[in-house]
């Protein structure tokens, strides 16, 4: 299984990172959460600091690209295997910046990805 971090995560069911999440747990891939407001979704706690997590696999964004550049080191110290750039999230200099740190970085939909088998 993929422990996946989801930045932008919500407690609002209705966002697409909620239904990530959601998905994420209904194919046994464990997650963690970091959002703008401290929370709680789906029993997990929400966080809102840059936690030094380990073994993280998968990052997925839901997060605009003007909110991103202040994740860009933080994402790059967890050395995840890939970074998946979800609809609407799409940047071009953090793409270049993950190539460079031989971290994959991938435009879809984890939504998508999941229910088609390609996670």
């Amino acid at each position: 299984m993929k422990r996946t971090l989801i930045i932008g995560a919500t407690s609002n069911p209705s966002r697409y990172a909620y239904l990530a999440a959601q998905k994420l747990r209904h194919y046994g891939h464990p997650i963690l959460l970091i959002g703008r407001r401290k929370s709680f979704a789906l029993g997990e706690e929400i966080n809102t600091d840059k936690t030094d997590w380990k073994d993280v696999d998968t990052v997925t964004l839901y997060i605009n690209p003007s909110h991103q550049p202040e994740y860009y080191d933080y994402i790059v110290s967890l050395n995840p295997k890939r970074v998946i750039f979800n609809p609407g999230t799409e940047n071009p200099e953090f793409k270049d910046i993950l190539i460079d740190k031989n971290i994959i970085p991938i435009e879809g939909c984890t939504l998508v990805m999941l229910s088609t088998g390609q996670f």
